[in-house]
């Protein structure tokens, strides 16, 4: 007779408080209202209206779909509700060499031939004279150039199912968008600053957050969004901060949005600047620009008139500045305290992973939730893959700055700097044999990697030797083929601003909604 299972209704946590609000705190409240409808937990979310959120960062990845698609958040609404554009990816000036340029996209280049992947083929074409530009061998590269958009289909087998997309949109309007969500679903919002903090005595778990109010919250799981300060995962909890600053200096940056002068296409620029890079980021309204910096190679004065003095129209806003430290929190889950957003760490948005890295550390939480002492088995495993996402991000980041070619003096110690050995495996055996990163977890996969390693003007020594199976004049067709079925797929897909004209017209909502 198997034994009986044990009554877990007295150790299920009833009590959740999210400290902050922002991006991070109603990403929280929205998915966690979702997951535990119907268990009769309560959510509560602390934020003070005094208090502002960063809220610069308006670039995704193509997981903050799946995320929405959890939610059952119908996108066209999404897009109305948040002034969003599509993003097929980024564009990199002049990271390689002042004048290169090369688009990260959301899919893959080229197509196997054979049990050979396509950059191989490439190498060998190119180093005969015979490619193309590796980004005429990838749809959302030609279709971002091109400034068009379709959804990708749903036919496996289609060249136009090999890519994804995600949304450029007001960081702002997202949250408050899924504030509404949230609230709609039971979460508590109360408007307070959090004085003091009671934790028990023998487990260190936080009890209880007293507002300047004197009304005290009591909590048995608490989820700190409150930003760089981290207010209860390190000022209360004393975790502490692994710095990353000797592999991502830069700690500093200015935002200012502009009017649109350039045109809106479905993807975000960043261009290497003297000392660290400037974004450009679409929305239907405006174009959302910073200047991301070191203070060791540039001041402050000169930074933000080198913002100024480059946007494309009008500022609508004065240039904010925001300082930053790269790295994150030794543990994110410490005792029963859950760090996600910019309190578990920062890594700058190079890349557009700050709402993927709030995403994962939602998810993990959801997959891992707790009973109320919180197993240690649960908190290890939670910062095992939150440590494992983070060290992938900071490798693949530092990947754009080491393969540069500059000569500022910034970017030659950049070069020149120590890399971790994660990095420098993964760099030497692409230069050497054409191999790249293969994970089971991780944010930036093969397709990825490969456009850094290129598009920086890293080319592998050698190729895969199964490339010379096929005829010199069988793979000059296939390659050529290639580019012809992209051009014509890209031919045929929407303008990108006539897309988002029909997606506005799918969602009918109240006045405002939409630009």
């Amino acid at each position: 007779m198997g034994n009986a299972l044990k009554d877990q209704s007295d150790q299920a946590i009833q009590e959740i408080v999210i400290i902050g609000g922002g991006t991070a705190g109603w990403m929280a409240a929205a998915a966690l209202s979702q997951k535990l409808s119907g268990s009769g937990a309560s959510i509560r979310l602390i934020e003070s209206a005094e208090i502002g959120t960063v809220g610069v960062g308006e670039a995704t990845l193509p997981q903050i779909r799946d995320f929405n698609r959890m939610l059952e958040i119908d996108e066209a609404q999404l897009m109305a509700r948040t002034s969003a554009t599509i993003k097929l990816g980024i564009e990199f000036r002049d990271w390689g060499k002042t004048g290169d340029h090369y688009i990260h996209p959301f899919g893959v280049h080229g197509e196997p031939l054979g049990d050979v992947d396509f950059h191989h083929h490439w190498v060998k074409e190119n180093a005969e004279g015979r490619a193309a530009d590796f980004g005429n061998y990838s749809l959302p590269i030609e279709a971002a150039r091109k400034g068009r958009f379709e959804p990708p289909s749903d036919n496996w087998t289609s060249p136009a199912h090999s890519y994804a997309y995600a949304f450029q949109f007001d960081a702002s309007l997202y949250a408050a968008f899924l504030a509404d969500y949230a609230k709609t679903r039971g979460v508590e919002r109360i408007e307070g600053k959090v004085t003091t903090v009671d934790c028990d005595t023998e487990s260190g778990f936080i009890q209880s957050l007293t507002l300047e109010s004197g009304q005290q919250i009591s909590g048995e799981l608490f989820v700190d969004c409150s930003g760089f300060r981290g207010l209860l995962i390190e000022q209360e909890l004393k975790t502490g901060f692994a710095d990353w600053s000797d592999y991502l200096p830069c700690n500093r940056a200015f935002a200012v949005p502009c009017k649109i002068a350039d045109g809106v296409g479905p993807y975000t620029r960043s261009t290497a600047k003297a000392a660290g890079w400037q974004w450009r980021i679409p929305l239907q309204h405006r174009i959302g620009n910073g200047l991301v910096y070191c203070d060791r190679y540039m001041d402050d004065q000169d930074a933000v008139d080198m913002l100024m003095n480059g946007l494309e129209g009008e500022a609508i806003a004065e240039p904010k500045q925001l300082f930053f430290k790269t790295g994150k929190r030794k543990k994110l889950w410490n005792r029963n305290c859950v760090a996600i957003g910019l309190a578990g760490g920062f890594l700058e948005p190079l890349e557009s992973t700050s709402i993927d890295l709030i995403q994962s550390g939602i998810l993990n939480l959801i997959a891992l939730f707790p009973e109320k002492q919180c197993a240690a088995s649960d908190v290890n495993e939670y910062n095992r893959l939150m440590n494992l996402e983070y060290d992938r991000v900071r490798d693949f980041l530092m990947l754009h700055y080491v393969l540069n070619q500059r000569d500022d003096p910034f970017w030659r110690d950049m070069r020149e700097m120590a890399w971790p050995d994660s990095l420098s495996e993964k760099i030497e055996a692409f230069k050497r044999r054409g191999l790249v990163p293969q994970y089971d977890h991780g944010l930036f996969q093969p397709a990825s990697w490969l456009s850094v390693f290129i598009g920086q003007n890293l080319v592998p020594e050698t190729y895969d030797p199964r490339v010379d199976a096929m005829s010199d004049d069988a793979r000059t067709t296939a390659l050529k083929a290639m580019v012809h079925s992209i051009d014509t797929r890209v031919g045929d897909m929407s303008e990108h601003l006539s897309f988002i004209e029909r997606y506005r017209a799918a969602y009918s909502g109240p006045a405002g909604d939409t630009m």
